[in-house]
């Protein structure tokens, strides 16, 4: 099964935060260890603490590299995380961090204090954000970006942020897949937005550390950490070590066009060119997808679909509501062909789509 088009049975959520959180902090304290005369063994069990300091050692330089350029920041009530994007004063965020705000606080590891920013440009479909510092202060540093298609599972990453607004976080974990493709809620302040090729990670990502740094142990960031799972059979309580990172490859793409431009001029990302919404069956569960409207000269129009065909199908993909008809389109590129299944009047009918872009 293509893990990115299975649907997970966890909620997502964005994982910014009130800046009036309050955190309480439990206390523990560890037992004693026994001394014991040598024995057979020894001398193999005592490489294990060389090779456990070679990789704290390791944490130690990327957490010295990298923690300078990952920033706080704060929209209105809530905080959230950032990661220095050039020397030119822009940081690269989740669009839910700046929510609909215009100027910004932003705490750096090199101000004395919180210094203005504004926006430039958000991306709430890619869940991505780009603004700028009014001054850049001295030592300012740019974050590098490694390469996404190089990520691998059972790989060592570190998670540094904000969590619970505690500036300057690290957690530490692995990628536990990749190629995820996800859809955030638009509860808590989250776009809704589809993202495909996401990260997942265990690192532990917690609300505060949206907008902020995966990074492998080569210093590099390899995605920005975006969604966190609850669990809807616990209360929507949080899953332990499953969070969600948009890949580095996705964020230069996005923020490259909006230092550039000022906003995204080319999305990547596969559409159809309709409004829609979702139909139910007569037991009131999602049946597919019917056009609402359809857009002139947009690949459903150019493909014959109009408004009261209902989508049951995309490619070999079975649609039955607007979640899993973006699901399908984020594995899928504009200019791309693909099988549109449909019904009209009862019928069951087949359309060949080239898809436009969103």
């Amino acid at each position: 099964m293509d893990a990115s088009r299975t649907r997970l049975p966890l909620r997502l959520v964005s994982v910014a935060v009130p800046a009036c959180a309050l955190l309480l902090v439990a206390g523990c304290s560890g037992g004693e260890r026994a001394a014991g005369g040598a024995r057979e063994g020894d001398t193999a069990q005592a490489a294990a603490p060389r090779a456990a300091n070679d990789l704290q050692a390791d944490y130690e330089r990327v957490i010295k590299d990298v923690l300078p350029s990952v920033v706080q920041i704060q929209a209105g009530d809530s905080l959230g995380s950032g990661i220095v994007y050039d020397d030119k004063g822009h940081v690269v965020t989740n669009a839910h961090v700046v929510g609909d705000g215009k100027s910004f606080r932003v705490t750096t590891a090199s101000s004395e204090g919180a210094e203005a920013a504004k926006l430039v440009s958000s991306y709430p479909e890619q869940d991505l954000a780009v603004i700028k510092l009014d001054r850049v202060p001295d030592g300012l540093r740019a974050a590098r970006f490694g390469d996404s298609s190089k990520v691998a599972v059972g790989q060592i990453v570190l998670a540094m942020g904000s969590p619970l607004g505690l500036s300057s976080s690290v957690t530490q974990g692995i990628v536990s897949a990749t190629g995820r493709t996800v859809t955030e809620g638009r509860g808590g302040g989250g776009t809704g937005a589809t993202i495909a090729n996401m990260v997942q990670t265990s690192a532990a990502i917690n609300p505060g550390n949206s907008g902020g740094a995966l990074v492998n142990l080569d210093g590099q960031v390899v995605g920005i950490p975006t969604l966190a799972a609850t669990d809807p059979g616990l209360g929507d309580s949080a899953a332990p070590g499953i969070g969600f990172a948009i890949p580095a490859s996705m964020v230069r793409t996005v923020a490259d066009q909006i230092v550039a431009d000022g906003r995204v001029t080319d999305s990547g990302r596969a559409a159809l060119g309709i409004t829609a919404r979702t139909v139910v069956d007569d037991g009131y569960r999602p049946a597919g997808v019917a056009v609402v409207e359809v857009s002139d000269g947009g690949a459903a129009d150019d493909a014959g679909l109009r408004p009261g065909d209902v989508i049951v199908k995309v490619g070999n993909t079975g649609i039955t509501d607007i979640t899993s008809l973006a699901e399908a389109l984020a594995s899928m590129s504009p200019g791309g062909r693909t099988k549109v299944t449909y019904t009209r009047d009862g019928d069951e009918r087949t359309a060949e789509v080239t898809l436009g872009e969103q």
